[in-house]
């Protein structure tokens, strides 16, 4: 989403050089590029001005210490001021569920914003990361098949779900789901309402009947960040009918521009407490106004590629393959394993846009014919081979890649480049097997501490 946004701001901080301090002369330009780019990325008027008036502010007088370049000192100032124009004194991340259970979550918004879809996957994290017993419900008795999709993505949560139908009133469901909460021990209930494509009357008196009716500890507002600046007026009308807790931003994986996660939290005085960063049940991560807006300048966000490694990767299985590889054996069925853990962290492009911009353009321009499409098909010609070629992969010749490829739908081409893809894998094994993980160590270790990408 921040492609277009960070280029812009990389390429216009570069330009600051050979100066020892930021003064009002040589940041001039510097600020207008950058203001420039923000109205760009379609962050809303208000916010520009007082991002920009606060970088002018604390950007003056800074002084370029040690090795830095002035690009790069004013890369700290801005920074801060866009982690602080996002930020809130609360901990964004954080739900408030002290309250005797359940604990009543209140999922509003727009038609299209992803509410149900979110309402799955914080039922999702909520269960995994803090260990809760949850029970989703649906008041949403307009929208087709909205509460069997909430029945299917609470399946897919491994969370209860308590049924209902069209014919009932929204304040009798959300009565009766919390009842059942109450009688069945559940620590949190999350109650999906209906959305419509536009904000209207009838639907403004609706929610806020079932406000009132459930008291609910949180509130969250959930809202399509492809919607730009219409976001941050939808929001606005939303905080006066409804005494929103927080925001739950969706569709950051998508090509907007990105303007409404600098602007609604700013706007509304809310706090952006999730995002939603892929349409999977677990693309929903606590917000973290700091290294998102580090992904922003092009730092990335390592801190987020260790966590989706940590959630992702099985230990086991790693451990499994580091003994098979000491022992000298790399087959096709540990090279396909590899590539689903890839996907499972969210495919190549996912893993290129939580690295730093310098490393992640290297990356990117060294396997440029590697995409996430490419990676599905290399998984459907292994899934075309026998066991036997699988651990044998010396056995195809020409007829059995002939056969594989037909099986696959592919050309020949496409299975001899997957063999040869195989086959460097199979040989920066052996190297590993031979002590060159600590070559590759020794040759990253310039990388560690490096936080500030470089702007000469």
């Amino acid at each position: 989403m921040f492609d277009h946004l960070t280029q812009r701001l990389t390429r216009t901080l570069k330009t600051i050089r050979g100066q020892a301090r930021l003064t009002e002369t040589n940041t001039k330009e510097m600020l207008r590029e950058i203001r420039l780019a923000l109205l760009e990325a379609d962050v809303a008027l208000p916010v520009v001005r007082d991002l920009i008036a606060n970088i002018q502010a604390q950007a003056l007088g800074e002084a370029v210490i040690g090795s830095l370049t002035p690009g790069q000192a004013l890369v700290g100032v801005v920074q801060r001021e866009l982690t602080a124009v996002m930020s809130d004194t609360q901990h964004s991340g954080e739900l408030n569920l002290a309250t005797q259970p359940p604990a009543i979550i209140l999922m509003v918004g727009l038609q299209g914003a992803g509410k149900t879809t979110s309402a799955g996957k914080l039922a999702k994290w909520l269960r995994e990361q803090k260990k809760k017993k949850v029970l989703t419900v649906s008041c949403d008795v307009y929208r087709p098949a909205a509460i069997e999709q909430l029945k299917t993505v609470s399946m897919q949560a491994q969370v209860d779900f308590f049924p209902s139908t069209p014919q009932q009133q929204p304040i009798d469901i959300a009565q009766d789901a919390l009842d059942w909460a109450k009688r069945h021990h559940h620590d949190v209930l999350i109650v999906d309402t209906a959305g419509r494509l536009g904000i209207d009357e009838a639907m403004m008196r609706e929610i806020s009947n079932l406000h009132t009716h459930l008291n609910p500890i949180e509130t969250l507002f959930v809202i399509d960040a492809m919607l730009g600046q219409d976001a941050v007026n939808t929001a606005k009308a939303f905080g006066e009918a409804l005494p929103l807790s927080g925001i739950v931003l969706t569709k950051l994986d998508g090509d907007a521009r990105g303007g409404a996660a600098l602007s609604v939290r700013h706007i509304t005085g809310k706090p952006i407490k999730f995002i939603g960063v892929s349409e999977k049940l677990d693309g929903l991560e606590a917000f973290d106004a700091e290294r998102l807006a580090s992904r922003i300048l092009g730092m990335g966000d390592i801190l987020a590629l260790i966590e989706q490694a940590q959630k992702n990767i099985d230990i086991d299985a790693a451990q499994t393959l580091a003994k098979k590889i000491k022992a000298g054996g790399f087959d096709l069925n540990d090279f396909k394993a590899q590539i689903g853990q890839m996907r499972q962290m969210g495919g190549i492009s996912n893993l290129l846009d939580k690295l730093p911009a310098h490393l992640a353009q290297a990356a990117a321009g060294a396997n440029a014919n590697v995409a996430d499409n490419q990676i599905k098909r290399m998984e459907g010609i292994i899934n075309s081979m026998t066991p036997l070629e699988r651990s044998k992969p010396e056995l195809i010749k020409a007829s059995r890649k002939r056969r594989i490829a037909m099986g696959a739908g592919v050309q020949v081409q496409e299975v001899n480049r997957m063999l040869t893809q195989f086959t460097q894998m199979q040989g920066m094994m052996k190297k590993l097997k031979g002590g060159g993980m600590m070559k590759m160590m020794r040759a990253m270790g310039g990388m560690r501490g490096s936080k500030i990408p470089d702007m000469r």
